[in-house]
């Protein structure tokens, strides 16, 4: 029932052409969420607000992931996948228009809100969807195609939008995303199928995921992770251009640099994730909680900053697709409710760390944030083989 409406018959080219218009979708989708990161300072002098409050764009964007993902994935998971991937590509050029226009910080919370909620449901429908598109054998592949979008708006979003702020401004860089939202219409309609809604998944055969100890300990991991890495990273920007003194004009460029360093972890991660797992988890905790607290402390010297931003970045990126991998392996039955449920731990893990991060900030600086960061992510690698000791010795039927 699932291949119903797929044309593979229409030779390989035109599936290649369909994933490459989904990998663009997911770069300009999760850019979206993550822009407002190296935006930060500028938006936080054009409204009249502390940094710590402008924070808090990332802490709705992610929360609103959390608590909407699994339920607007569900609701929306009945519809025919191009149509729904058009008009979420025209939803998410109107809010980023009105963010655009929005004359305070409220309406551009209000702007947010929409596209926090369908952000999930690309990720999860996206994928399924990659996996429709090809044989069974490269639909891993053809996935992995797809989360290169992700992980370059992750990597290369953020600097990228810095650059555009402080060229055209934040709000100008928030119109680039209108326009880059408004041209992935007729480019998904040119290039996919129409792909029918999958089988209806019954989450009730999937509730003994619920129940498994070893699972939602490493779910709470993720959790914790997420709001150690966040509670520091969502202020970088402001940490290089306060702390580190780096020009306004520059920030983008250094945000870039942390994007391309953080190349190196992701291919770390992939290398030693099937193998060492357990160890690769507490090497790069272990390694951010380095980088990051270091980082706060000789931000003054130039060599030693540089080199503390290397080790944070490849450890930051590093640990995304190990927390994923770590959860999904965690579950022995309903893998794909255990990455939504991953993806919603670790956006309310974004959330909370900017939440605290800013609450760090207002009391002591963006170097009590730092700190805090790292204590909390040393305390996951410490947790980490404390996790893994409750792994069930054989799978629960």
């Amino acid at each position: 029932m699932s291949n119903v409406s797929i044309s593979h018959s229409d030779t390989r080219q035109p599936a290649r052409w369909a994933i490459f218009a989904l990998t663009l979708a997911a770069f300009v989708i999760v850019t979206t969420e993550f822009i407002i990161v190296g935006l930060l300072p500028a938006l936080s002098r054009d409204l009249g607000i502390s940094v710590a409050m402008a924070g808090q764009l990332v802490t709705l964007f992610a929360f609103t992931i959390a608590l909407a993902g699994p339920f607007m994935t569900a609701w929306l998971s009945r519809y025919e996948r191009r149509r729904l991937f058009v008009v979420m590509a025209m939803a998410f050029a109107l809010c980023n228009a009105a963010a655009a226009m929005a004359p305070s910080y409220w309406a551009l919370v209000v702007a947010r809100v929409i596209p926090a909620a369908l952000v999930p449901v690309f990720w999860g429908i996206g994928s399924e969807a990659a996996g429709q598109l090809s044989s069974r054998e490269t639909a891993g592949k053809a996935v992995a195609h797809v989360y290169f979008g992700v992980t370059a708006a992750l990597l290369f979003g953020i600097p990228l939008g810095t650059v555009l702020g402080n060229a055209i401004g934040w709000r100008g860089a928030f119109w680039v995303l209108a326009a880059l939202s408004l041209g992935m219409i007729p480019l998904l309609l040119l290039a996919l199928p129409r792909i029918p809604a999958g089988a209806r998944q019954n989450l009730g055969s999937q509730v003994s995921l619920f129940k498994s100890a070893f699972f939602l300990a490493n779910l709470g991991l993720s959790l914790a992770i997420f709001t150690a890495m966040f509670a520091a990273y969502t202020y970088l920007a402001d940490l290089l251009e306060r702390s580190g003194g780096v020009p306004a004009a520059h920030v983008g460029w250094w945000l870039m640099g942390f994007g391309t360093v953080g190349l190196v972890g992701n291919y770390l991660a992939g290398r030693l994730v099937d193998k060492h797992e357990q160890k690769a988890s507490v090497l790069f905790c272990t390694l951010l909680a380095v980088g990051v607290v270091s980082a706060s402390f000789v931000a003054e010297q130039s060599l030693p900053f540089v080199a503390a931003l290397a080790v944070w970045g490849i450890a930051h990126t590093a640990l995304f697709p190990l927390s994923q991998i770590r959860v999904m392996n965690a579950a022995t039955t309903g893998k794909a409710l255990a990455g939504t449920l991953n993806i919603s731990a670790a956006n309310a893990g974004i959330g909370l760390g900017a939440l605290l991060g800013g609450w760090a900030i207002g009391h002591g600086g963006i170097t009590l944030a730092c700190l805090g960061a790292g204590v909390l992510i040393g305390a996951c690698a410490i947790a980490t083989p404390l996790v893994e000791s409750r792994r069930p010795t054989r799978s629960p039927r």
